[in-house]
């Protein structure tokens, strides 16, 4: 896999209506954004963990730089849901449209949400906020997922590829590659899957190293979002007397203080 140059036009600045053809509402943000993870992957890391933080980030790029490759940006589209892995495919995203040569940029990124049956408040909130903060054209859809992704599919017909925050751990993730074919009674269209490998630690310090903002439920220990009736904070981070903070709800630690993989769905009921 090809690892994507994340080199920052150097005309790219705010004050700049139009730049080499692109319109400037989303160029001036992809740069900024790639200027820091560029400058992060060029500097040694500080512990392993940011180590394994800059190669999976490098794997992930080259797996977006491939995509870009096979599919024009009528062609590719987000799944999002607020989530920490969809936060950091995000990110990784619009690193990667900083050197985009094909065309010119989007003022909003084609993405899709598929809202749970019974979502909470918080992370409606949060997405809201992600499609202001990174001009996202967020379709949603309050249906099951097969359901959702045909309507959509349905009314974005360009559409042949959709980036999808699953990792290895997720439920059906063992299996899968960075691109796949969507299985047999699916909408048809090919997943690319650019966090696949990233493990739980890195997700989030990578989050944790460059500040970005996410969902506040995840400082009130949940490591997993679904919905209401089926996600609860993680026992695995109830706070012991001795360790409680004022700010954590019922006791619970914030879900980046969860280490291992295996007990990140610990407060899902599926």
């Amino acid at each position: 896999m090809n690892e994507m140059p994340l080199r920052v036009p150097k005309d790219a600045d705010d004050n700049a209506p139009v730049i080499n053809g692109h319109d400037a509402s989303i160029l001036p943000l992809c740069a900024k954004l790639a200027a820091r993870v560029n400058a992060f992957l060029e500097t040694e890391a500080e512990t392993p963990l940011l180590k394994a933080v800059q190669e999976q980030t490098r794997v992930a790029l080259g797996v977006i730089s491939t995509a870009l490759d096979r599919y024009s940006l009528d062609e590719i589209s987000l799944s999002y849901n607020g989530g920490k892995d969809c936060l950091v495919l995000l990110i990784l995203l619009l690193c990667s449209l900083a050197t985009y040569k094909k065309a010119p940029l989007p003022k909003e990124l084609h993405s899709v949400y598929i809202i749970s049956s019974h979502p909470f408040k918080e992370v409606d909130a949060f997405v809201d906020d992600s499609v202001t903060t990174y001009n996202l054209d967020l379709a949603r859809y309050a249906m099951p997922m097969k359901e959702a992704f045909k309507r959509y599919l349905e009314e974005h017909k360009k559409v042949k590829a959709i980036l999808v925050g699953t990792r290895r751990t997720d439920p059906h993730g063992q299996s899968l590659t960075h691109f796949d074919l969507t299985d047999s009674g699916w909408p048809a269209f090919m997943r690319v899957h650019p966090v696949i490998d990233w493990h739980y630690a890195e997700i989030w310090a990578f989050i944790r190293h460059f500040e970005i903002p996410y969902c506040p439920l995840y400082d009130q220990g949940y490591t997993s979002l679904g919905g209401t009736t089926d996600t609860h904070p993680n026992p695995a981070l109830k706070a012991t007397e001795g360790n409680k903070k004022e700010n954590q709800n019922q006791g619970f630690r914030p879900a980046y203080e969860l280490v291992e993989d295996r007990a990140e769905r610990l407060g899902r009921d599926w």
